[in-house]
C-alpha cells in the first residue's frame, strides 16, 4: 500500500489501493510520484514507464475554431443557443437586422439565418454522441381469449451508447484534474481518523477493485471507472394534458462530488424510457404491472449492453490530460427515489430495498439483502412466500443480473432529498404536527394554532437564499426547495405550541439530516450521525403516545438506519442524492421541452440535448487550448493593436483563506458623507467617538489597553470624507451548501435604509473575536447598522457600524439546539455600538425571534422589522450548512 499527502496544509493524507493504484513504480522514486494519475499505456494498451511523455498527438493550432471560422462565430452560437435559447423566427429576425446594418458597409452576419446556425453546430464533432433507439413489444402468453391493447404496442426507447458518453467524459479537458482516478481511504494526520468524501474514498471502490484482481489479477494497473445511474419520472406540463417523461442519467464514481453538484457536464442524459400506459381495464391486471416492471429492467440491460465486455476485460481509453490508460467498468451506484427503488429492487412496497427488515417492523435489526440471497429465496420458495415473508418480487429479472459484479441492493444509494428532506420532514413530522394539534386541541383551535405558526413563519427576517413564506406553510404544491426552506424556520416556529419532546425530536432529526449532508464527513461526524438517530427514535415516541401515529415502520424514515454503512460505501452522500438528477430535469428536460413546438416534442428535445452536447464539448475544447481567455471584445482589441503578449491564464483554484469580505463597487452619493451626518442618520450620537477608538486600535495594534478605556481626547482624530455603502460581499469556503467546484461561496451582507420598496435591511453577522475558540465561543453576531470607508494617512480603511448582541446562558437552548442572543446595551438605554474593520467579520448569520417569551402578535409584525421587535433571537443553525458547521 501506497501513501501520499494531499493539500496544501500537509494535514490530510491517502492510502491508494495497492493492486488497481495504476502505478507499478520504484519505490525510491516515491517522491516524484502521484499514485492519483493511474497508470498510463499507449494507444495499443502497453504500460509507459512512469514518467515518459503522453502519446504523440496531432496538435490543434491555436487559431483551430473548426467548424466555426472564428471566436465570434463561436460565442455567437453559443450565446443564441445555450444562454438565450432564442427560437428560430427570432434569430432570423436577429440576423435580418444584422444584416440591414452591414449593408452599407459592405458586411454580411456572421450566420444567414437559423438554418445555417444550426448547420454549424451540428457539424460540431467533438461531444458527438449519436442518439438511437429499439422497440421493446410483449412477447408473452395472451390470457384469456381477448388480447389487450397494451401486448399489441411497441414501445420504443431512445438511448446514447453510455460506453461513447463515458469516453467523453473521461477525454475531457474540463475534468482533467478533477478526477479520482484511484481507489483510496483518506486520513487527517492531526487525529488519525479517516474522512469519506469523494466517491472513490469508500469501501465499496476499494472492495470492487480487490474483487476484480481476485478474478482476474491481469487487470492490475487498470483504472477502475464505477458508473452511476440515476432515473425518475418528471412532469412537464400538466395544463395542456399531462406530459411525463422518464429519463436516464449517468455520472462516473471518479468524478468528485462538487463537480457533480455544480451542475457541470459530469452527469449526461442518457436515455428516454418507455412510459407504458393502457386503458383503464387492463391498467391494474397481473400481467400489465408485471410487464411495466419487467420492460424498465430489460431497457436498462439493452442500454448498458454495450459496456458489458468492458466489465471482464479492460479496454484502452484516451483521457483529457492526453495520456492513454486500461480501463474496467463496475455498476457502482444507483440514484433513485423510493418508488423507484422499489421497481430497481424487484421488492414490493413497503419494505426496504436495503434489508431484510419486516415490513411490519423495519426498524428490527435486519441482514442486508443481496443478489445471492434473493436468488437463493426464489429458488426455494414459491412466488407468494417470497412476496408475503421476503418482500420478494420473484418473477422479475433485475437488470444487474446480466452484468458482472452487479448487485442492486448494494447499488441504492442514500438519497437525502427524498427519504428526508420530503420524506422524514415534511410528509411525516410537519404532518404529526398538524394531526397532534387536532388530536389535542380539536379541529377550530388547532387551526388557530396552524395559523399562529404560519405568521411566525412568515415573519423571519429576510436572509440570504433564505425561502420566504409570506403566507407561512399553506400551499398545495410543495417543491424540494419549498421542504428545504421550511426546515430552516420550523423548529423556532412551533416552540412553546407543542410539547418540549417534540421539539427535541426535530432537532434530533434536523441535526442528523446537516450531518449526512456535510461535504466531508469523518469517523468522529460518525458517532454523531449515531447519536442524533439514537435520540430521534427516543423523543420520536411522543407522537406515538399521543396516539398520532400507531407505527414507525415507515421505509424513509427507517432509511436513515443505513446511512452511517452507505457512507462508508460511497463517500459523502452529497454527491449521490437525487437533487443532482432533479435539478439536470431542468436543464435536460424541461427547458428543452419549453422551447419545442409541442408537436413531437422528444424528437425536438433530443437534438437540442444534442447540440447543446457539443457546444459546451467545444467550449471546454476551446477552453482548454487558452482559446478563451478575455472577451470577445478584448481579444479583438488585442489583434487590432497587434500585441503579441501570451494570454494569462484563467485561475480556478481554491482560495487560500477561509473568509474574505469586500465593500460593495460603488459608495451611495445620497447618503451622509461626513462622520457628523453619518451619525445623525443612525441616531449614534458618539460616532465620531466611537471612530476615534477604532484608529486607536487600528494604528496601536500592540497597545494592550482596551481602547474603549482610553479617554476619546487622547485617540486620533478623523473629520474628513466617508463613502456609505449599502452592502458587503462575503467569500467563504463552504464546500456543504450550493458551491462552486472547489467549494467557494458568495454572499451579500445587507445594510441599507430601503430594500426593494419594502423596508430596511440590516443583516446580522458573525464577527471573529477569537480565532483559537469553536463555534460560537469564538464568534460573536452583531448587526449591521452601515458600511463606510475613509482614508487616515493615507491608509483605506473599509468599516463597519454594528450593534453587538450578547449571548444568552453559556451554551444553546437544550430544546432547539440553537444559542440564543439579544442585543447588547452598555448601560439601561445606551446601545453597545463599534466600529469595526470588515476584515474581522467571517459572515452573514440569519436570527429567528424567541417567539415563545414575546407577548407580541406575530400579526402585526413584518420581516424587514423583525429584528427590532423582538428582544432575543435564535442563532439559526439552520440557515445553511455552513452556518450548522461553525454555529455549535
Amino acid at each position: 500500500m501506497r501513501a501520499e499527502y494531499v493539500g496544501s496544509s500537509g494535514r490530510l493524507y491517502h492510502n491508494y489501493h495497492p493492486g488497481l493504484n495504476g502505478e507499478s513504480v520504484d519505490l525510491r522514486a516515491f517522491q516524484l510520484i502521484n499514485f492519483n494519475t493511474a497508470r498510463r499505456c499507449d494507444a495499443r494498451g502497453q504500460f509507459l514507464p512512469a514518467n515518459a511523455p503522453p502519446p504523440p498527438r496531432a496538435e490543434k493550432a491555436l487559431d483551430d475554431w473548426t467548424p466555426y471560422r472564428n471566436r465570434l462565430e463561436f460565442e455567437l452560437a453559443d450565446f443564441l443557443f445555450t444562454h438565450a435559447e432564442m427560437p428560430a423566427r427570432k434569430i432570423d429576425t436577429l440576423l435580418d437586422i444584422w444584416a440591414t446594418s452591414l449593408i452599407g458597409l459592405g458586411g454580411q452576419p456572421l450566420f444567414t439565418n437559423h438554418t445555417d446556425l444550426y448547420r454549424v453546430i451540428d457539424s460540431t464533432r467533438i461531444g458527438d454522441v449519436k442518439w438511437d433507439n429499439f422497440t421493446i413489444r410483449y412477447t408473452g402468453e395472451e390470457q384469456g381469449s381477448e388480447r389487450a391493447p397494451w401486448m399489441s404496442d411497441g414501445y420504443e426507447v431512445w438511448y446514447r451508447d453510455p460506453r461513447e458518453v463515458i469516453h467523453g467524459i473521461l477525454a475531457s479537458s474540463e475534468f482533467t484534474d478533477k478526477l479520482d482516478l484511484v481507489p483510496y481511504r483518506e486520513y487527517d494526520v492531526s487525529s488519525d481518523q479517516r474522512r469519506w468524501q469523494d466517491f472513490m474514498s469508500g469501501d465499496w471502490a476499494w472492495a470492487q477493485a480487490d474483487r476484480i484482481l481476485h478474478d482476474d489479477p491481469t487487470t492490475a494497473g487498470a483504472t477502475l471507472v464505477p458508473i452511476i445511474l440515476g432515473s425518475d419520472k418528471t412532469t412537464i406540463s400538466v395544463a395542456t394534458g399531462q406530459t411525463d417523461y422518464y429519463p436516464l442519467y449517468l455520472s462516473i464514481g471518479n468524478v468528485r462530488n462538487t463537480l457533480r453538484r455544480a451542475h457541470r457536464n459530469a452527469v449526461v442524459l442518457i436515455a428516454f424510457l418507455a412510459m407504458p400506459k393502457t386503458t383503464r381495464e387492463h391498467a391494474n391486471t397481473p400481467a400489465f404491472r408485471k410487464f411495466k416492471r419487467q420492460l424498465f429492467h430489460s431497457s436498462l440491460t439493452r442500454i448498458l449492453s454495450s459496456i458489458s465486455r468492458p466489465m471482464k476485460v479492460p479496454e484502452v481509453v484516451l483521457f483529457g490530460d492526453n495520456y492513454y490508460r486500461r480501463v474496467i467498468y463496475s455498476l457502482a451506484a444507483y440514484i433513485a427515489d423510493y418508488e423507484e427503488q422499489v421497481l430497481l429492487s424487484c421488492i414490493v412496497r413497503n419494505w426496504c430495498p436495503k434489508c431484510l427488515g419486516h415490513r411490519d417492523n423495519l426498524d428490527e435489526g435486519a441482514l442486508r439483502r443481496s443478489r445471492e440471497h434473493c436468488d437463493t429465496i426464489i429458488e426455494e420458495f414459491e412466488l407468494r412466500q417470497a412476496w408475503d415473508s421476503y418482500g420478494i418480487v420473484g418473477d422479475i429479472v433485475p437488470f444487474t443480473n446480466d452484468f458482472p459484479r452487479a448487485d442492486i441492493h448494494e447499488m441504492l444509494s442514500p438519497d437525502i432529498l427524498h427519504q428526508l428532506i420530503k420524506g422524514g420532514f415534511k410528509d411525516h413530522l410537519v404532518e404529526w404536527v398538524e394531526q397532534y394539534l387536532i388530536h389535542v386541541h380539536g379541529r377550530v383551535e388547532a387551526e388557530k394554532i396552524l395559523d399562529e405558526i404560519d405568521r411566525r413563519i412568515a415573519a423571519v427576517a429576510p436572509f440570504t437564499g433564505l425561502r420566504r413564506f409570506p403566507q407561512g406553510r399553506h400551499f398545495k404544491q410543495w417543491t424540494g426547495d419549498d421542504s428545504k426552506g421550511l426546515m430552516k424556520v420550523y423548529i423556532a416556529a412551533i416552540k412553546g405550541l407543542v410539547p418540549k419532546d417534540m421539539v427535541r425530536t426535530f432537532r434530533a432529526f434536523l441535526e442528523f439530516c446537516y450531518l449526512v449532508r456535510q461535504n466531508v464527513i469523518t469517523e468522529q461526524t460518525l458517532t454523531e450521525i449515531d447519536g442524533t438517530l439514537r435520540r430521534f427514535h427516543l423523543f420520536r415516541e411522543v407522537f406515538r403516545n399521543a396516539g398520532v401515529i400507531e407505527s414507525f415502520s415507515l421505509p424513509r424514515q427507517h432509511a436513515m438506519k443505513h446511512y452511517h454503512y452507505l457512507i462508508r460505501q460511497f463517500g459523502a452522500p452529497n454527491g449521490l442524492c437525487s437533487s443532482i438528477t432533479e435539478s439536470k430535469h431542468i436543464k435536460a428536460v424541461k427547458r428543452p421541452y419549453r422551447r419545442t413546438n409541442r408537436f413531437q416534442a422528444l424528437g425536438q428535445i433530443l437534438l437540442i440535448n444534442q447540440r447543446l452536447n457539443k457546444l459546451t464539448a467545444a467550449r471546454a475544447d476551446f477552453a482548454g487550448r487558452g482559446m478563451l481567455n478575455g472577451t470577445c471584445l478584448s481579444q479583438a482589441f488585442e489583434v487590432l493593436a497587434s500585441y503579441e503578449e501570451e494570454s494569462g491564464e484563467v485561475i480556478d483554484d481554491q482560495m487560500a483563506v477561509d473568509a474574505h469580505v469586500s465593500l460593495a463597487h460603488r459608495y451611495q452619493r445620497a447618503r451622509a458623507r461626513n462622520v457628523g451626518a453619518l451619525a445623525t442618520e443612525l441616531g449614534v450620537l458618539d460616532l465620531a467617538h466611537l471612530l476615534r477608538h477604532f484608529l486607536q486600535s487600528q494604528l496601536y495594534p500592540n497597545d494592550l489597553r482596551d481602547p474603549e478605556d482610553i479617554p476619546y481626547q487622547e485617540c486620533p482624530v478623523y473629520e474628513g470624507r466617508i463613502c456609505v455603502y449599502n452592502s458587503a460581499c462575503s467569500t467563504f469556503f463552504a464546500p456543504s451548501d450550493l458551491s462552486g467546484i472547489h467549494g467557494m461561496r458568495r454572499e451579500h451582507i445587507r445594510s441599507c435604509p430601503m430594500w426593494r420598496n419594502a423596508g430596511p435591511h440590516f443583516d446580522c453577522i458573525f464577527i471573529v473575536t477569537d480565532p483559537q475558540a469553536e463555534g460560537m465561543r469564538g464568534l460573536d453576531v452583531a448587526r449591521v447598522l452601515c458600511f463606510f470607508s475613509f482614508k487616515y494617512q493615507g491608509t483605506f480603511y473599509p468599516c463597519a457600524v454594528i450593534h453587538w448582541f450578547d449571548c444568552v446562558g453559556e451554551g444553546p437552548d437544550e430544546a432547539t439546539g440553537m444559542w440564543i442572543v439579544r442585543p447588547g446595551y452598555r448601560t439601561r438605554n445606551l446601545r453597545n455600538i463599534a466600529v469595526v474593520h470588515i476584515d474581522t467579520i467571517y459572515r452573514a448569520t440569519h436570527l429567528i425571534p424567541v417567539y415563545a417569551t414575546h407577548n407580541i402578535d406575530s400579526r402585526d409584525i413584518k420581516p424587514h422589522c423583525s429584528y427590532d421587535m423582538f428582544h432575543s433571537f435564535y442563532v439559526n443553525k439552520y440557515a445553511d450548512h455552513h452556518v450548522f458547521e461553525i454555529a455549535f
